[in-house]
């Protein structure tokens, strides 16, 4: 398969993001890619070190087309990202369990992301401060501005690592049960069970002081609301603020 250019629209497709199995599964648009992506909270960073293998769980953010996360100056993976370094950040939700009449055929509904690049220490200081507060703002807009200021030993103790998504692509399954004809005549129940992650009551800090109540910054996290599309829309927002504050720059 010859490689794609990339388009303003879409990565290009290459060796390395491009589906080995269940091509009518995959998207390579930005549109399909950043849908999973900003439905996430969490997502998984790998890369080698010394010929070793990582896997680290951790938050993740959007601007653009590039991804942020942070973590402790202590992190060892952290301090081997000073010159830049390949890694594979992923990120997928489960949406629902398919359960055949065979085992064969039993699958799962999923949406998931797959991005590459090149992953790099933020050292700017102004570039690192913003990535901060983005961390905060990104899942609850308008919230840093409610906060404290953050002290210079909390952010010497927390590195951020950036990265543009150089190559990516999406993979969805969202169907019902696929048998094998000869199988729908068995006797046994099949279907979805569907999956997913919502919103509980909230349980207010027994410290508070009197009056405090949820700001607008939180108030999308409704009980019952379904947490990926809670999160969807706030990244709408996020983009919308910092789209506004750069105007205003």
């Amino acid at each position: 398969m010859k490689e794609q250019e990339v388009t303003s629209a879409s990565f290009a497709v290459t060796a390395r993001n491009r589906l080995k199995r269940r091509h009518d599964r995959g998207r390579y648009d930005h549109e399909a890619v950043y849908a999973v992506l900003d439905a996430g909270f969490l997502c998984h960073v790998a890369y080698v070190i010394d010929g070793q293998p990582y896997c680290t769980p951790t938050i993740h953010w959007r601007e653009g087309d590039w991804l942020y996360w942070h973590g402790s100056s202590a992190s060892r993976m952290l301090r081997n990202l000073k010159g830049g370094t390949p890694v594979c950040l992923t990120v997928s939700h489960l949406d629902g369990l398919v359960l055949a009449r065979s085992g064969f055929n039993h699958s799962a509904n999923y949406r998931s992301a797959i991005c590459f690049g090149t992953a790099r220490i933020i050292d700017d200081p102004d570039e690192k401060a913003k990535a901060l507060r983005g961390v905060v703002d990104r899942f609850y807009p308008g919230r840093a501005a409610e906060l404290r200021e953050t002290h210079a030993q909390e952010t010497k103790a927390t590195m951020v690592i950036g990265m543009r998504i150089e190559e990516a692509s999406a993979k969805v399954r969202a169907a019902g049960v696929g048998d094998d004809e000869e199988d729908y005549g068995h006797p046994v129940w099949a279907g979805v069970i569907p999956v997913s992650t919502v919103i509980g009551a909230a349980e207010p800090c027994p410290r508070l002081l009197p009056g405090m109540e949820q700001t607008a910054s939180v108030a999308s996290y409704r009980v019952g609301r379904r947490l990926d599309e809670t999160l969807a829309e706030a990244q709408l927002l996020y983009e919308g603020d910092t789209e506004a504050d750069e105007l205003v720059a």
